[in-house]
């Protein structure tokens, strides 16, 4: 990959490309913007993480009041806009509340992947040798697992709860962004601007920091843009299996586990939840999928 910009940019240092005198961020916005899908993804997610973050302020119930009274209400009932669960909790505010944990767990174990993959891949990819061997064959083992089934032998190994899933499938994300970051250091280490600076005297803290890790920014976009719905999936897989978040927390994974059982009789319990995870990582991979097109140089429409 080019350093940072397309075909038509000038210089990898001023980001300043010769169409228009645009940045290159300013024509991958241009590029994003235009595209219906994407922009219809970031309403619905900026919408989503705006509800959530206002859950304190909003005029809802407590999302853990049992009413043993007002059980298993129907969507519409008095008082209980989207009904209630088994024990007569408002499911509203239970979605609410719950979004907030989910998309927090979600985000933050990308971050966390994201962190020590580019550790990871910056020194095997830019400084080789033994850095790469062992790094890259530690990544391999991680990867040579299906994802689920490692994290859950993680999870296993520390104990179920919400901070351990996340853990755990933060871990299980790691090479995935070490072999990215990698393979982009593998790539400019031999460029004619990288070299000119070696020549220059720059040090290697200077090079990876000026140079090769802002350069390898858009690929890790597209990949944690694309990630991050995993992760929301994955985190409320562990929960309805028992292993992530424990009842009576709200949290969406748990709301579908406990839903299950009135699947004949009270399916919006079930259903609710399962539209809510939906939603929002149709959003997530909309979002992706634009940040893609409009951050890939050799896309052209």
């Amino acid at each position: 990959m080019e350093p940072v910009v397309a075909a038509e940019s000038a210089s990898p240092e001023t980001g300043m490309g010769r169409g228009g005198g645009l940045s290159p961020w300013r024509l991958a916005w241009k590029k994003f913007s235009s595209d219906k899908a994407a922009v219809i993804g970031l309403a619905m997610l900026s919408m989503l993480l705006l509800i959530t973050a206002l859950a304190p302020l909003l005029p809802i119930a407590d999302p853990n009041e049992v009413n043993l009274s007002n059980r298993l209400q129907p969507i519409g009932s008095e008082g209980h806009l989207l009904g209630t669960d088994e024990v007569g909790r408002d499911l509203l505010s239970r979605l609410i509340w719950g979004g907030r944990v989910s998309i927090l767990v979600g985000f933050a174990a990308v971050g966390i992947s994201i962190l020590f993959g580019t550790v990871f891949g910056v020194v095997a990819g830019y400084y080789q040798k033994a850095f790469d061997t062992v790094i890259m064959r530690s990544m391999d083992v991680l990867m040579a697992f299906p994802y689920v089934l490692l994290a859950i032998a993680i999870i296993a190994a520390l104990g179920p709860g919400l901070m351990n899933t996340m853990i755990a499938i933060s871990i299980v994300g790691i090479p995935y962004y070490a072999r990215i970051v990698r393979g982009e250091a593998l790539g400019l280490r031999s460029k004619e601007f990288i070299l000119a600076e070696q020549a220059l005297g720059a040090g290697s803290m200077h090079i990876l920091f000026r140079h090769v890790l802002p350069n390898c920014f858009p690929s890790l976009i597209v990949a944690a843009s694309l990630d991050v719905g995993w992760m929301i999936l994955a985190a409320a897989g562990m929960s309805f299996l028992g292993l992530g978040a424990q009842p009576p927390m709200a949290e969406w994974g748990v709301m579908l586990s406990q839903g299950q059982k009135f699947i004949r009789s009270a399916p919006h319990v079930s259903i609710l939840p399962g539209l809510a995870i939906f939603l929002i990582v149709l959003a997530i991979n909309l979002i992706g999928d634009g940040l893609r097109d409009a951050l890939d140089p050799k896309i052209k429409s």
